[in-house]
């Protein structure tokens, strides 16, 4: 599982870093969904090195199977950025999830900022965690 570990936080990486490409770009919706995608990759990664199989989209539940399989209470503390980041999942890429407009009219540059940060901080903890593992 070590070697799968390595390959999904590898993916979170690059989609952190599409996601501040789109951020650049100022395409703000999909920059917050692509930091949604790299937090969630970047917790299955801490899940797969658990030896366990991680199944659903959601930061917050994945985190929360990984907190408690792990008892890594330190975790914890991004809770708050995973709830953030299941925000934008589906909103920031369907128009039918907002009142009226399009999904990428109902986003800005302080929100993806917001996003990029919450995921910043969970892929950094999990290459943390993961490169205790890689000895």
């Amino acid at each position: 599982m070590r070697e799968e570990s390595r390959r999904w936080l590898k993916e979170a990486r690059w989609d952190l870093g599409t996601a501040r490409d789109l951020h650049e770009r100022a395409r703000y919706n999909a920059a917050c969904f692509y930091a949604q995608q790299a937090a969630e990759k970047a917790v299955k990664a801490l899940i797969y090195s658990l030896n366990e199989a991680p199944w659903g989209h959601s930061v917050r539940i994945l985190l929360e199977r990984y907190i408690e399989k792990s008892g890594d209470d330190e975790a914890e503390r991004l809770l708050g950025d995973a709830r953030e980041l299941d925000r934008h999942y589906i909103p920031s890429r369907y128009p039918n999830a907002h009142p009226a407009g399009t999904a990428h009219e109902a986003y800005d540059l302080e929100t993806s900022m917001k996003a990029i940060e919450c995921a910043e901080r969970i892929v950094e903890f999990a290459s943390r965690r993961l490169s205790g593992h890689e000895r």
